[in-house]
């Protein structure tokens, strides 16, 4: 008889698959898919009542086509099918769902250093990685802003009292601005470089963070880090070497 008392494990099975049908049916309910389970329930009727009654003709016909049934749904509800995912991806709440990738926090970043680029606008931006720079913000002004194209070119615009220093990214936040960061001392890179590049390189040399800066005289993109700055970088390639330098 202990065979017919459920253990644990049945239980939590018995409350998982409740719960999955649940949701289920509160989603068919909120997006209009009532054909779709209307449909399932109606051929499991079926094949549940032919057994029942030894409908012999009724449950072979069923037993051939039960590993299509799939198939078969999606074939007779395809419309059905097709509005219901479509107003899934459509609602907010649930949209995360059917993209392919979340859009990134940084797409106003890099359009942002497109146009400075473009505009030939003098840039430092710094990208702040496991290492904190508290000790290196305080030398500027905190801002906790929403990275947006328009707030970085005002910052950078050299008619702002901002645009001096470096703008430190936190997060998904522009979290201060006006930043004082200290010189690479490397003889490879001073002869060779001014304050924006060497001050982007002086920061990867003592932490962790990845740096972008915009040449005020060529418009060029470069990147530094780990003390180490690769110039003339096109802003398709910008874009995978922040996922590299911010994904370590």
């Amino acid at each position: 008889m202990n065979i017919f008392i459920p253990g644990i494990a049945d239980v939590i099975d018995i409350i998982i698959v409740a719960f999955i049908l649940y949701r289920l049916i509160l989603l068919l309910r909120k997006f209009g898919g009532y054909q779709i389970l209307i449909g399932v329930a109606a051929v499991f009727i079926v094949y549940v009542f032919s057994s029942f009654f030894h409908l012999n003709m009724v449950r072979s016909i069923l037993s051939v086509f039960k590993d299509y049934w799939v198939v078969l749904f999606i074939v007779l509800f395809q419309q059905e099918i097709r509005n219901l995912f479509s107003k899934l991806a459509h609602n907010q709440n649930l949209k995360f769902l059917f993209t392919s990738a979340k859009k990134s926090i940084f797409s106003p970043l890099l359009n942002a250093v497109s146009i400075m680029s473009f505009r030939k606008m003098g840039a430092l931006i710094i990208i702040e990685n496991n290492r904190k720079l508290t000790d290196f913000i305080g030398s500027g002004e905190i801002i906790n802003s929403k990275i947006s194209v328009k707030l970085i070119l005002t910052i950078f615009n050299n008619k702002t009292i901002l645009h001096d220093g470096a703008l430190i990214i936190r997060g998904d936040q522009i979290h201060a601005v006006k930043v004082v960061l200290p010189l690479s001392e490397n003889l490879e890179y001073t002869q060779k470089f001014g304050t924006r590049h060497l001050a982007a390189i002086g920061i990867t040399e003592e932490t962790d963070a990845f740096a972008i800066v915009v040449s005020e005289e060529t418009g060029k993109i470069s990147v530094a880090l780990d003390g180490n700055i690769t110039s003339d970088i096109m802003i398709d390639e910008l874009s995978q070497r922040i996922k590299d330098g911010t994904n370590r």
